[in-house]
């Protein structure tokens, strides 16, 4: 049974995790001497798909947990917990980690401090994780906030852009359809990178759809129904009606990077990743600490290895 407070065995796991590469923290996460950083693939590589020119493992690590915005419902101390844990150390640990073990890819928004820790990791520690990142820019005419944003990222190396969630949920609701356009075009135009839109709302897709807004990729909330607290409306659910999100999903051609898939912690990841990927998602999007990353990896690797007939075929 799973402990209620973690996914899997948090004190366990994580003691395990930190001693395996030999990178313990001090009390408090001091920065020490970075020790010997495992090669990417060294412990194993995913299946990949593409965009664009982009190769991309199947299993993509989510940002929510290194910038600590954790969804915890009502459990107030998670946050403080997670940021506790979490220290710009334990961050270049986990992106590590995920190298070690075939994720080559990491996406999340970009707060100032945790955008400074993946430039950290490529400068200091030789990292080659990509990144797929969305700006938090407010999306106003002329773009003049978002394309600073997205300029900021490219000089950094960001391989691929997406309009963050948030901002197509919203640019979707308001029928700002021309706008969301734009915004889906200045990265790809101005600086040739792929740019994709983020969404928690089928409408979100449905509406780049039906109204000419072109992306290389979308990034959609993807979990079912079946845990416990499904049933509240306290942060804890991201994808209300699962079997039309899959259905509309057949008709789309674009690549699809599932998020959410385990309503935050929820659901175990081998229920989690099967439903995703069996129903149509190319890529899953998972925030994992560093202690799970090697049985998610493994869990993903052998639910891509055994799928029957997808109901969607592969776009990447």
């Amino acid at each position: 049974m799973q402990s209620p407070l973690t996914r899997r065995r948090f004190v366990k796991g994580s003691l395990l995790g930190s001693a395996s590469l030999g990178l313990a923290l001090g009390s408090r996460g001091q920065d020490r001497a970075p020790g010997p950083m495992p090669a990417p693939n060294s412990l194993g590589r995913l299946p990949r798909g593409k965009i664009g020119k982009l190769e991309i493992s199947r299993l993509i690590l989510g940002g929510n947990l290194l910038t600590h915005y954790t969804h915890s419902r009502d459990l107030q101390y998670v946050y403080a917990l997670a940021a506790h844990y979490n220290t710009d150390d334990k961050i270049l640990e986990t992106l590590a980690v995920a190298e070690a073990h075939g994720v080559n890819c990491v996406s999340m928004h970009n707060p100032p401090h945790p955008m400074s820790v993946l430039r950290r990791y490529r400068k200091e520690r030789g990292g080659k994780i990509q990144w797929i990142i969305c700006p938090t820019a407010e999306i106003e005419p002329g773009l003049a906030k978002y394309r600073q944003q997205v300029d900021e990222l490219v000089r950094d190396g960001c391989e691929a852009i997406y309009l963050w969630g948030v901002r197509g949920d919203a640019l979707t609701a308001e029928k700002k359809f021309d706008l969301m356009a734009q915004a889906v075009e200045l990265p790809r135009k101005e600086f040739g990178v792929p740019s994709g839109v983020g969404g928690h709302q089928l409408a979100v897709v449905k509406a780049c759809e039906e109204h000419g807004v072109n992306p290389d990729f979308y990034i959609k909330t993807f979990h079912h129904q079946s845990y416990p607290s499904a049933k509240m409306d306290f942060d804890n659910r991201w994808c209300d009606r699962p079997e039309e999100v899959a259905e509309f999903m057949k008709t789309v051609s674009k690549p699809w990077i599932a998020f959410k898939t385990m309503a935050a912690g929820a659901i175990p990841p081998k229920q989690a990743f099967r439903y995703a990927y069996l129903n149509g998602a190319d890529f899953v999007l998972a925030g994992m600490f560093d202690f799970e990353i090697a049985e998610d990896v493994q869990i993903a690797k052998e639910t891509v290895a055994g799928l029957p007939q997808r109901t969607r075929p592969w776009r990447a």
